[in-house]
């Protein structure tokens, strides 16, 4: 209907808006400060950072009430590892958030999310630029494994943190026997990572050809 295309459209603007100033933020203080600026990054941008984020947990909702018609589990799949790298990885451990890993996972959420909700956004009005589609369904194919390394790579350098403060380690009092020691957690959620990497991948091509087809491009054309 008009109004939930309506509803779409100022999603996608919002989440446009919120990750292009994330990402001209980062070029300009890499301009301005060079290396010293990847140091202070979450402390510059992870307030809008966790917003964009969070609001993004909207999108699964889009899908489950029918109107986005975008597959389930791979959308599901790619906010929770956000979230959990996000909320649950660096915004828990100070010490991580001045790591440069943090700057580089940011630089490509939003290099990806900034072409994303652009596509989106004309695509609601019936808007397709060819090398916007090309694009959209293309840097992705690249860009998510290498984001999927950072994340791994973050999860690595937390544990040792994780280990000596004891966070989200849980020990149960007598007469339980049951505890949670949290950096196997984290170990055995980088094997889920690696192994929802490869299924998102074949999504990722499943749809740059339904997208990029010779046929859907001759249609977009037309």
């Amino acid at each position: 209907s008009f109004t939930m295309n309506m509803y779409l459209f100022v999603y996608d603007l919002i989440q446009f808006c919120g990750h292009s100033w994330i990402f001209t933020n980062m070029i300009i203080r890499f301009m301005t400060f060079g290396k010293d600026s990847l140091a202070d990054t979450f402390h510059s941008i992870g307030l809008v950072m966790r917003l964009c984020q969070s609001l993004s947990v909207l999108e699964i909702l889009h899908i489950l009430i029918g109107i986005d018609k975008s597959r389930l589990l791979p959308r599901f799949l790619q906010i929770t590892e956000r979230i959990i790298i996000l909320f649950v990885v660096i915004n828990s451990q100070e010490e991580v958030q001045g790591k440069y890993v943090v700057c580089v996972l940011f630089f490509l959420w939003n290099l990806l999310d900034v072409v994303r909700y652009t596509y989106n956004m004309l695509a609601r009005m019936g808007i397709y630029y060819l090398p916007l589609t090309w694009l959209n369904f293309s840097l992705c194919i690249p860009l998510y494994p290498l984001s999927v390394l950072a994340k791994g790579f973050a999860i690595c350098v937390s544990l040792p943190y994780f280990e000596s403060f004891g966070t989200y380690s849980i020990k149960l009092p007598f007469p339980f026997t049951f505890s949670i020691y949290f950096p196997y957690v984290l170990k055995m959620y980088l094997l889920v990572l690696f192994a929802g990497m490869c299924f998102i991948i074949q999504n990722l091509f499943s749809e740059r050809m339904a997208h990029l087809g010779t046929g859907n491009i001759k249609n977009k054309r037309s």
